[in-house]
């Protein structure tokens, strides 16, 4: 799966175990410390029901990256979600972003999804103004609750 970019020339493709450090330091960048294990981890043992992506600038390298996933649920038949996307700060804004939901997108419709949804933490304002331009509509406010174990 590759989508050309403008004038960076940025494509979307699986992400690779290679790709590991970079997805992590992303990460960081939306306030998530992942352990580099884990996230290699999830990139050797490949769950068939969940895409890594990431965005790819020539002689750059990896400037972003997105997580979508098949989820069953007994309200929709068929339905993804898109559970991360992050672009690298200094990339922001010259739509890569776009690229790596439309291949989230694309990837769903291959699998015979007819919805996807996304969470947004209520702060993410520049986000939720991103996701609007996609096409993308707030269905709800929620409290996320979480209990360890």
């Amino acid at each position: 799966m590759q989508f050309p970019l403008n004038d960076l020339g940025a494509g979307v493709r699986e992400a690779l175990l290679s790709d590991a450090q970079r997805i992590v330091a992303l990460l960081v960048q939306l306030g998530y410390e992942v352990p580099l294990g884990h996230v290699e981890a999830c990139l050797q043992d490949r769950d068939p029901d969940r895409a890594f992506l990431v965005a790819v600038v020539p002689r750059v390298g990896v400037v972003g990256t997105a997580t979508v996933s098949e989820r069953p649920a007994l309200l929709a038949v068929r339905r993804a979600e898109i559970e991360s996307v992050v672009v690298e700060d200094e990339y922001r804004g010259n739509g890569i972003g776009a690229l790596l939901v439309q291949a989230a997108e694309a990837w769903a419709r291959r699998r015979g999804c007819t919805t996807v949804r996304l969470l947004s933490n209520v702060v993410r304002e520049r986000a939720h103004r991103f996701y609007g331009r996609l096409g993308y509509d707030v269905l709800k406010t929620e409290h996320v609750f979480q209990k360890q174990l």
